[in-house]
């Protein structure tokens, strides 16, 4: 291919593929709205002639423990367990253990740990139970999903949807 034709070629794809890029993200919007308040957890997409895919599955946002004051949690953990924290040029927790109590406080639902030897619960400063990922969904094609929709893009079987079209611009 000579220079010219691959820059044509090059501006003709990036065109698509910011249009159809587009289209994608108000379309998985919406989806994602759908799923939200209709409650669902996943729905099987097909064909028009029902041949099977994909599947959109909802992943929701999952609580887990954050520090959110550093100074606060290290405060705290000198006091509640001096031997984890380490002192050099700078003070800080031993990660092994912030993990740890990470895991603890996400697992339980709270900001809170209990000492093992006397069950007494402490509230732990500078760490808050936040969701870590926003909910979201997947598109997981079928085995041969992927074929099936493009030889019905081919055929014209998806005419039906409102997938995007180049329009020109004013003349």
């Amino acid at each position: 291919m000579n220079m010219q034709q691959l820059a044509l070629e090059e501006a003709a794809l990036k065109t698509l593929a910011d249009t159809v890029m587009d289209r994608l993200k108000a379309v998985k919007a919406e989806m994602q709205t759908a799923l939200t308040e209709g409650g669902v957890g996943k729905v099987d997409a097909k064909l028009p002639d029902g041949t099977k895919v994909a599947v959109i599955s909802r992943t929701d946002n999952k609580p887990a423990a954050v520090i959110t004051d550093p100074e606060a949690f290290l405060a705290w953990v000198r006091t509640a367990a001096p031997s984890e924290v380490t002192t050099r040029l700078v003070t800080e927790v031993r990660p092994a253990y912030t993990t740890a109590l990470l895991a603890e406080m996400t697992a339980a639902g709270v900001a809170e740990v209990s000492d093992k030897e006397t069950g007494v619960v402490d509230s732990v400063p500078g760490v808050e139970i936040r969701a870590t990922r926003s909910t979201t969904h997947s598109v997981r094609p079928t085995k041969d999903g992927r074929d099936l929709i493009a030889e019905a893009w081919r055929t014209g079987a998806l005419g039906h949807l409102n997938l995007p079209q180049l329009t020109g611009g004013a003349s």
